[in-house]
């Protein structure tokens, strides 16, 4: 059992024809992996088909292959990447590790041309590195969500406020109809009771009662319904009213609407545009980066198998003459010249980085064009289609008010003409008009007596319904405080990343400074530069991002410097520091188990074992590429792969 649980907890990564790689299927434990080799050992090529399993899509198929594949296998699962070219262009498929590719890419696959660690390098925009992963647009569809959520509860809790003003009213009238009910229904038992007692021909009595009974039936039920009419009449015209005031409404907000300057397709094709300029210039920047640490090399000492091997004779002109022999074409080059090419090339790749953060910045605003164009023609269609719904809704009502008025009028004539059927049964006889008198006298005190007993009903059931919203007042209370702590958080999301960023950096640069021991770098902190501007709903307006270098003198006295005076040792060490501190904020851990290091040759090997030591307590899985010497000072507990 407890070796199933060892080989499950495996990473296991098979590549094919990926970067250098012809075929390769390497294994390792959870804790620090280091790759160990010489330049040119496939173990950049082997961290990027790792990368491939976790989602990116920035690996390169090897020069003599037209197809590419890598499986990852992790947690149990196993996941397939296919690459292959078509059109120029590295198309990829398959199913990558369900992690964040994105977030993973800044600031857990810190390779040479990681952006995080570059950005720290050409002092590019960090606040935009930070805040990328943050999906602004959701963000503010959440927003409007939440804030329509957030309308209709206070739209709620105010009816509920208003039917509570109703309800003193309402329990007044309800005991005024309990009272008008017993003294009417008093009345009718004495005006019955009179009618028993009265003493008249009784066969003539009972005939005549018979049919003024009837037609006084007739005349209650034609009077009963034509009340029925004129209520619904009236409930239908207070709708129709209703009804007219939100057509109204509707309209005003469509007229307050904005205009759309451009169609989806203009601002899509323009994201597109500049998004696969994007690319290019990235393509570029990672070229320049490759082809500045090629000509490093060449300076710094190559390995044998980047000279001709000319024997004794060559080594002893190249230490004369201070000259290299360029191991691809047989020329030979001055040192000087080759240090000159690489500061254009870094100059040049600072710029290109610079243009890549302009791009985005463009990028990043036409997504929000587009968010905020979206939103508006989904508002639009939801005010067209209320509308619509509404005039159908206004014009069924106007025919049933045309209806009930037409009911009106028959029902009208219809009670007169009852009316008229029982005049008609009066008598010369005065004792028997006094029993038709009280007939209809008791006629009409059963109809009353209805009549209020259907309003008490009525009273009643509307007490009941507005106990009942009363009762729900509490929920909607706490539904609403949280729908507005929601609005509030996700208005500040961004706010809170950008300072969890900055203060896990400066925490992790006073731990690594300490660590590295940079005797003349007292402090290297982030500050947050508060800035005026905002973008939509969603708060962003975190300005910038500003590194701080403090130095101590030889007398000891602090002083502010540059982050262009750093040693490239230095500037790679905030670089990673940087990463480290996204990777952190944004919790890429909780999606993403592995971390992979490479290209820390400008730090000497002693701090790479203190760095590695650091990074090691936040990753499940740490790969780190390191030259065999600088291998060799990382303590013995960490596996080693030399061959890939």
């Amino acid at each position: 059992m407890q070796t199933v649980e060892i080989e499950d907890r495996r990473m296991r990564v098979s590549a094919e024809s990926v970067g250098g790689i012809d075929e390769t299927t390497v294994a390792f434990d959870p804790g620090v992996t280091l790759l160990v080799g010489q330049n040119a050992t496939n173990r950049t090529s082997f961290l990027n088909a790792v990368r491939a399993g976790f989602g990116s899509d920035d690996v390169s198929i090897k020069g003599d292959a037209e197809t590419a594949r890598v499986d990852l296998s992790v947690d149990g699962e196993t996941y397939t990447r296919r690459l292959r070219r078509e059109g120029g262009q590295t198309v990829v498929s398959g199913d990558a590790y369900p992690g964040d590719p994105e977030a993973a890419d800044l600031f857990a696959f810190l390779l040479g041309s990681n952006e995080a660690r570059q950005t720290v390098v050409t002092e590019g925009n960090l606040r935009d590195v930070i805040v990328r992963p943050v999906d602004v647009g959701a963000i503010e569809t959440e927003i409007d969500e939440r804030v329509e959520t957030r309308e209709s509860l206070r739209e709620e809790l105010a009816e509920i406020a208003e039917r509570k003003g109703d309800l003193p009213r309402l329990e007044r009238r309800r005991s005024e109809l309990r009272e008008t009910i017993d003294d009417t229904r008093a009345e009718l038992e004495a005006v019955e009771a009179e009618i028993d007692g009265t003493d008249v021909d009784v066969e003539r009595r009972r005939a005549e009662q018979s049919e003024l009974e009837e037609r006084l039936e007739k005349l209650r039920q034609r009077r009963s319904e034509l009340e029925d009419v004129r209520y619904d009449l009236e409930t239908e015209r207070e709708g129709r009213e209703t009804l007219l005031e939100e057509r109204e409404e509707l309209e005003r907000e469509l007229a307050e609407l904005p205009a759309s300057p451009g169609t989806e397709d203009d601002v899509s094709g323009e994201l597109s545009r500049l998004r696969g300029e994007k690319q290019r210039l990235e393509t570029e920047l990672d070229e320049l980066q490759s082809a500045i640490r090629f000509n490093e090399d060449l300076l710094d000492g190559p390995a044998p198998s980047a000279f001709t091997a000319d024997g004794a004779d060559a080594v002893t002109d190249r230490l004369v003459d201070d000259d290299v022999r360029c191991w691809t074409c047989g020329s030979t080059v001055a040192r000087e010249q080759i240090r000159s090419t690489v500061e254009r090339l870094r100059e040049l790749s600072r710029s290109t980085a610079g243009d890549v953060d302009d791009l985005q910045a463009e990028i990043d605003e036409l997504e929000s064009t587009r968010n905020e164009h979206e939103r508006v023609r989904r508002e639009r269609e939801r005010l067209e289609r209320r509308l619509s719904t509404v005039e159908t809704e206004i014009q069924q009502v106007e025919d049933q008010i045309e209806r009930l008025e037409e009911r009106r009028a028959d029902l009208t004539d219809a009670v007169e003409t009852a009316e008229t059927a029982v005049e008609a049964l009066e008598t010369a006889d005065d004792a028997f008009d006094d029993v038709l008198d009280l007939h209809k006298q008791a006629n009409d005190l059963e109809y009353e007596l209805g009549r209020l007993e259907t309003e008490l009903e009525s009273v009643d059931d509307e007490i009941g319904e507005i106990e009942s919203r009363i009762a729900d007042e509490d929920g909607l209370e706490t539904r609403l405080d949280e729908v507005t702590t929601e609005i509030e958080s996700l208005r500040t999301k961004i706010d809170r990343v950008e300072l969890d960023a900055v203060d896990r950096f400066n925490e992790h640069a006073t731990e690594v400074l300490e660590l590295l021991e940079y005797d003349n770098v007292a402090r290297l902190w982030l500050e947050r530069v508060e800035r005026d501007e905002r973008s939509g709903r969603a708060d962003t307006a975190g300005g910038a991002f500003e590194l701080h270098v403090v130095r101590t003198s030889a007398n000891g006295t602090a002083y502010e410097d540059t982050v262009d005076h750093l040693s490239e040792s230095e500037r790679e060490v905030a670089g990673l520091v940087f990463a480290l501190a996204g990777y952190l904020a944004h919790r890429v851990f909780e999606r993403v188990p592995v971390m992979l290091l490479d290209s820390l040759e400008a730090i000497d090997a002693e701090r790479i074992a203190a760095l590695v030591d650091h990074f090691a307590e936040y990753a499940t899985y740490l790969l780190v590429a390191l030259l065999p010497e600088d291998a060799a000072v990382l303590p013995e507990r960490y596996d080693r792969i030399t061959e890939i």
